[in-house]
């Protein structure tokens, strides 16, 4: 599989036009994966756009593609929403990485009442920016058409809001009702979103609200998944039952 790279601005480009890969992108081809001119590569906006040409010249600061082809994807429907609370060390990230890779269409940080990570306005920034670093990385590695959008950081009261628009699945052990056994529409255009709580999980109080607002409780199996790889888990059921694997 040809090696993939990121551009930082939407792509007009098409066959017979020539893409200068500039900065840490450039760097990443020419000095990590270490291009050779001829080498066929891809290339991607991470708004759908994907092009494939052959590396026309190599230098530290400057890589050039000519382009010999170019697909416009859609934009994927219904979105696939990762709810993620904030978690303690690395598990938050992890869950980022995994759910990127397995094609979430949006990341929402949620603080929720029992996480132990807790962020002020300046961790926000700094967090959400990490988080859409991670994605950004992980959808190259991925080979995605479409980039994951990294949302602010959500209270409970605003994801109660986006109930009602969309198809809310809370992540509960004790649910009665399996995730698997759930019927999704692919017709259907509304998100999809996956809450997933933190180590201690998800606050009675705050189950209510969101069942209140429209969601639904469901649980994954008869076993309960560390934070960081029960978003990833689900998002794979959700993709075969909307039959996107």
């Amino acid at each position: 599989m040809a090696l993939h790279f990121l551009l930082d601005a939407p792509a007009a480009a098409g066959p017979g036009d020539a893409v200068t890969l500039t900065g840490t992108e450039a760097h990443h081809a020419a000095t990590v994966r270490r291009v050779r001119v001829g080498e066929e590569v891809t290339l991607g906006d991470g708004r759908g756009a994907w092009l494939t040409g052959r590396v026309a010249s190599v230098a530290p600061r400057e890589v050039v593609v000519g382009i010999d082809g170019r697909v416009d994807a859609a934009a994927p429907s219904p979105r696939v929403v990762l709810v993620q609370a904030l978690a303690k060390g690395d598990r938050d990230e992890l869950a980022v990485q995994a759910a990127t890779e397995l094609g979430v269409d949006e990341i929402v940080p949620w603080q929720a009442s029992r996480s132990v990570s807790r962020w002020d306005a300046a961790k926000a920034a700094k967090g959400r920016a990490r988080w859409a670093t991670i994605a950004r990385e992980a959808a190259k590695q991925a080979h995605r058409a479409w980039l994951p959008e990294v949302a602010e950081l959500n209270t409970t009261s605003s994801l109660v809001q986006r109930a009602a628009a969309s198809i809310v699945l809370v992540l509960e052990p004790t649910a009665d009702d399996a995730l698997s056994a759930l019927v999704l529409d692919p017709e259907d255009a509304r998100d999809v979103m996956l809450v997933v709580g933190p180590e201690g999980g998800i606050a009675p109080e705050e189950l209510d609200a969101l069942v209140a607002g429209g969601a639904r409780l469901v649980r994954l199996g008869e076993t309960v998944l560390r934070t960081s790889t029960a978003g990833p888990a689900a998002i794979a059921v959700v993709s075969t039952r909307l039959g996107r694997w």
